[in-house]
């Protein structure tokens, strides 16, 4: 199939370079000149494992291409993937929908012929409606608007996307239902993962599965801090209830609180459609707050572990992103902590993977590209993201201060274990 992808950010470079993998003609459109130029030689935009090998073989078969030429893209394709951002509005919670929009502008002016236009942006309910009536005016060519939301993980996209959960179609259209199960074939036919439904419903499908994964990040956090108050391992409760088959273990690890690019939106999104509807979502609303002030609880600790000399201590973040298996910084609980610690007097430096980065727009944050001397001279290390090499590291002789402190985040490590090598070792909920 002749395939538009527009919009060559994360889920639209990702789902692209995938659909060309299964054999379709796929062109990604961006109008950021520098980006596509970028893509043609080879340069990858986002860290993600495996996309860029995926890339440059689909490249050289000439499956996948990128241009800015949106017009020409749109007129010479079958389906077409709205892959553009969707950002929290400046003033309000609502979602930002004017990417999608001048998107929908362009697709109007170049219908040619019976296209299908796939909504892979995360939007909020009854945007496929509204673009159907801006394609419809003054317009007598045929086509179907579906609801394709992504279910990508990053650092875990193409995976996500080779192997999905589900395929959620949402559509009354039976022929584009037909031709977008044509699609997913090579990933469904082997198992019953192709789910249809109304277009509305797909969109709050979306929405809903992420407030959901929010809710278990926000309670479990507000179960560690009950554990720290009464001695008790939250691993252990996270375990015991994980083995409830009607709840699961996904999601019940407690850490600094959730961010990236979904979920501190998507829950926020909700929360205004269900003002639009005259909904009360209290739940939805307690999380989006709960995760707010999570750093609050955090910096208390933080003070507490340092008995509230942060003034010259040498602090030291193993990683700044908000997950592994991304270079993604939205809403990571270091870009509030740093500042505050900052504030305080303490010199802050940090260790991370995917390189330095800018985030950090002050003088006094030093990035060191190697996790020896980032913690040599620390007197406080704070292990923010669990990336793999983070987990095996030698605590005990981490820093060559006499008597540093570990603030795990990500609770890689045994606290028996620590204390029995005399670290001065804290963690979460325990």
């Amino acid at each position: 199939m002749k395939i538009c992808i527009i919009g060559s950010g994360y889920v639209g470079l990702v789902s692209g370079t995938c659909f060309s993998e299964l054999g379709n003609n796929v062109i990604c459109v961006d109008n950021n000149k520098q980006k596509i130029e970028n893509l043609k030689k080879g340069i990858i935009p986002i860290y993600e494992p495996g996309l860029e090998e995926l890339i440059i073989r689909n490249v050289k078969q000439n499956r996948l291409n990128f241009s800015t030429d949106i017009n020409n893209s749109i007129i010479n394709s079958d389906i077409i993937f709205i892959c553009v951002g969707t950002p929290t509005s400046k003033n309000s919670y609502k979602a930002n929908l004017k990417y999608v929009y001048k998107v929908v502008s362009d697709i109007k002016k170049n219908l040619n012929k019976y296209k299908i236009i796939v909504t892979k942006s995360t939007v909020p309910v009854t945007t496929g409606d509204q673009i159907e009536k801006i394609l419809e005016s003054k317009n007598k060519i045929k086509f179907d608007v579906v609801s394709n939301p992504e279910f990508l993980r990053e650092g875990e996209a193409i995976r996500d996307f080779m192997y999905p959960d589900r395929v959620v179609i949402g559509t009354n259209s039976k022929k584009a239902n037909n031709i977008m199960k044509n699609l997913y074939l090579p990933l469904i036919k082997k198992t019953n993962r192709y789910f249809h439904t109304t277009r509305r419903a797909a969109e709050l499908i979306k929405y809903a599965s992420n407030a959901f994964l929010a809710t278990k990040i926000s309670f479990i956090n507000e179960i560690a801090n009950l554990c720290e108050n009464t001695n008790i391992d939250v691993k252990e409760i996270s375990t015991g209830i994980g083995l409830d088959n009607r709840i699961g273990d996904r999601f019940l690890r407690a850490g600094p609180g959730y961010g990236g690019s979904c979920f501190p939106k998507d829950t926020r999104a909700l929360v205004t459609t269900s003002k639009q509807f005259k909904t009360n979502l209290s739940i939805v609303k307690s999380v989006i707050n709960s995760n707010k002030s999570r750093y609050k609880i955090l910096l208390n600790k933080i003070n507490k572990i340092m008995k509230n000399k942060l003034k010259g201590k040498n602090i030291t973040f193993l990683g700044v992103t908000f997950k592994p298996g991304t270079d993604d910084m939205r809403e990571a609980a270091s870009l509030k902590l740093i500042p505050y610690l900052i504030n305080k007097g303490s010199n802050v430096s940090y260790y991370e993977p995917t390189g330095i980065k800018s985030n950090f727009n002050n003088n006094k944050v030093k990035y060191i590209n190697n996790i020896k001397d980032a913690c040599k001279k620390a007197d406080l290390i704070i292990i923010h993201t669990e990336w793999n090499e983070f987990k095996q590291l030698n605590l005990k002789k981490i820093s060559n201060k006499k008597n540093y402190k570990i603030y795990d985040l990500r609770n890689l490590y045994s606290p028996e274990k620590m204390k029995k090598n005399k670290v001065s070792y804290f963690s979460i909920g325990r």
